[in-house]
């Protein structure tokens, strides 16, 4: 059984932009001014265009391959099995903290009303026992959902979209009419620390995080109508339609706060509702019918963010599967051809992820540090293939590829580095374990129609082992031996060099093997 083509170019788009309007907004704004202040503008440019520059990367890829679980395949066919397992098990593991992320936004502001859901410990929301009840019937209802109805889920995904929308749209305005304090926006300097607080809020105050719905159109393009048009759409359009709507947030955000909470510093920025900064501002003012339709929506854009992330991760677990990288029955798929035991499958261990990552932005720095990695293969690949198979029709192409693939592979490494160092460590422990899984695979021959591509690993060692290395010694919570300012050009450097080894090390791939890929697209719907 394969997948339908059953996404129209509105439809993924909108999937996309639904998949990044979640938790971001509702949390992002607070975190990343309490790093940055008013700088915080800034992050969300920086975020929104690196993100923009990868994600141009993506698009040219899944036209050319526009199959389900695109994360797993495109490596595969550019360097082989080993770094196929890598990637996707590193977008894996990422995407999989999504829905949890999700589920936690949605009870830590319910928390404001229902205060047996959460506990302070450390000055962070957790989850207690009736709380982590609630997730787990959140979590099971995601899925659900996700596998009842196909017409189901496209005309729920269309009524998100609006609400969600619209009420960002209102949110900014009443907001900037109700309170505009533009002493708010006198501390903001470009000094040294100051670049280290907005590359910070970057990377752990939710700002890239809330970028990472583009690589919907990336894992759903085998199952998009039209993708030469659908996928470019989906992948960029969302970025730059968020990325205007998340600037126009956090200086909502920054301009409404009253002076005298900045009496202590942005970092100790503190009010009523502080669980839900948004819900709390509105209160402060007086919007009342503000602060209930926040609270509406405190529910139902996380929500939606997670059912699109229940769908998408799926797929890259299908992938996986139809490689052999996992067991062949997670390929297995219900009559309307949702893959069912994949969803259940990531339900399961979804939950599990509840326990090491107490709170939002815990959960939000893992899933960050592993999903810029997986980014990174955007551009490795665009550069293998553009050599392996210069001559291949492209319907959507990268212009200065060359350049723009370098540009965005040290973003990536940047993002990466950025997350710091006690984020950085847990995910080397994530990736290791997953090397255990890759060694089975191997020892049960489940890989053996597929070459292993082992020479991938002079670089992808390397890549993984430096990035843990520099992190280590570096000034984002690590031993400060490479400072702030430096690290920069020792990540320049480092990510001339494993580029240059990646592509050097690319897989030979024939006209055949191009074909194959191919093959595994969906089917076009009845």
């Amino acid at each position: 059984m394969e997948l339908n083509r059953r996404f129209s170019p509105a439809t993924l788009l909108m999937l996309s932009i639904n998949g990044m309007i979640g938790s971001a907004w509702l949390f992002a704004p607070l975190y990343a001014a309490k790093i940055a202040g008013p700088a915080a503008i800034i992050a969300w440019i920086i975020g929104g265009g690196a993100t923009v520059l990868i994600a141009l990367t993506f698009a040219e890829l899944s036209v050319l391959f526009p199959v389900a679980g695109g994360t797993a395949q495109i490596p595969q066919i550019s360097h082989g099995a080993f770094t196929s397992f890598v990637m996707s098990w590193i977008a894996w593991l990422s995407a999989l903290t999504m829905a949890p992320i999700e589920v936690q936004a949605v009870l830590q502001y319910a928390s404001t009303y229902f205060t047996s859901l959460t506990h302070s410990v450390n000055g962070v929301p957790v989850l207690t026992q009736m709380g982590l009840l609630w997730a787990t019937i959140l979590m099971f209802l995601l899925c659900v959902i996700n596998i009842a109805s196909f017409k189901g889920l496209v005309r729920f995904n269309f009524i998100l979209f609006i609400f969600k929308v619209v009420v960002i749209i209102l949110t900014v305005s009443m907001l900037l009419n109700a309170s505009y304090h533009p002493t708010n926006f006198v501390g903001l300097s470009f000094s040294q620390n100051s670049w280290k607080a907005i590359l910070a809020a970057v990377a752990t105050g939710g700002v890239a995080f809330a970028f990472t719905g583009f690589k919907h159109g990336v894992e759903l393009a085998g199952e998009a109508k039209n993708a030469a048009f659908a996928i470019p759409l989906a992948i960029v359009g969302s970025v730059v339609c968020c990325m205007i709507l998340y600037i126009g947030l956090q200086l909502a955000f920054v301009a409404a706060l009253e002076p005298s909470l900045l009496a202590h510093g942005w970092q100790n920025v503190s009010f009523i509702g502080d669980v839900g900064p948004f819900a709390g501002l509105a209160a402060a003012l007086g919007l009342i019918w503000l602060l209930k339709l926040l609270y509406v929506d405190a529910a139902v854009s996380p929500l939606g963010a997670g059912l699109i992330y229940v769908t998408s991760t799926a797929r890259i677990l299908y992938a996986m599967s139809q490689i052999g990288f996992v067991p062949k029955f997670l390929m297995r798929l219900n009559k309307q051809k949702f893959p069912i035991v994949a969803i259940f499958v990531n339900f399961i261990l979804g939950m599990l992820l509840f326990l090491p990552l107490s709170g939002w932005q815990a959960m939000v720095s893992f899933l960050v540090s592993g999903m810029v990695i997986s980014y990174a293969m955007g551009p490795i690949a665009l550069l293998c293939l553009r050599r392996e198979l210069p001559n291949q029709k492209r319907l959507f192409r990268l212009p200065m590829a060359n350049l723009l693939c370098l540009i965005a592979f040290y973003f990536c490494n940047l993002m990466s580095y950025w997350t710091g160092w006690e984020t950085i460590y847990k995910l080397a422990l994530a990736i290791l374990i997953g090397f255990i899984f890759f060694a089975l695979s191997c020892v049960q021959n489940q890989l053996k129609n597929h070459a292993l591509g082992l020479k991938a690993m002079l670089w992808m060692i390397p890549y993984l082992g430096g990035l843990v290395l520099i992190s280590y010694l570096g000034a984002f919570g690590g031993k400060n031996i490479i400072p702030f300012g430096w690290d920069f050009l020792v990540i320049g450097i480092f990510s001339i060099v494993i580029l240059f080894l990646a592509v050097a090390n690319r897989a030979n791939v024939t006209a055949q093997q191009f074909a194959e890929v191919g093959n595994l697209g969906a089917q076009p719907s009845a």
